[in-house]
């Protein structure tokens, strides 16, 4: 059996959790809610790169995205900000929507999954 490396782990969830070379993210959101989403999308990628350095990986191995955002007019200021943090030519795959997240004054959260 393969060993799981839990990362920032709590009662409840582990920011991170690597398995058989790959890491796993949980959804990663703002502490400075409010900023922007850009402000806010940025502290979450600074967070992402945090926790992917801790699990042995780097952003240009992020295999998947997934960035939930509390309304739509947000989707091009998170978008500069996301195309100035991705390496070009090693874009992962990627959605985007639109959800309620638990705290209102929370514009962005993103959540990834990287090889390590």
């Amino acid at each position: 059996m393969s060993e799981m490396i839990r990362i920032d782990q709590s009662a409840r969830r582990s920011r991170a959790l690597v398995h058989n070379g790959i890491a796993y993210l949980s959804g990663q959101v703002p502490d400075d809610r409010t900023q922007d989403v850009a402000g806010q999308t940025r502290q979450v990628l600074a967070k992402v790169d945090e926790l992917l350095a801790q699990a042995g990986t780097d952003k240009s191995r992020v295999l998947s995205a997934q960035i939930w955002l509390k309304t739509m007019d947000d989707f091009a200021a998170m978008n500069e900000v996301w195309d100035a943090w991705v390496e070009p030519g090693r874009t992962p795959t990627r959605c985007c929507g639109k959800v309620e997240l638990n705290d209102p004054a929370c514009r962005v959260e993103v959540t990834m999954v990287a090889a390590v």
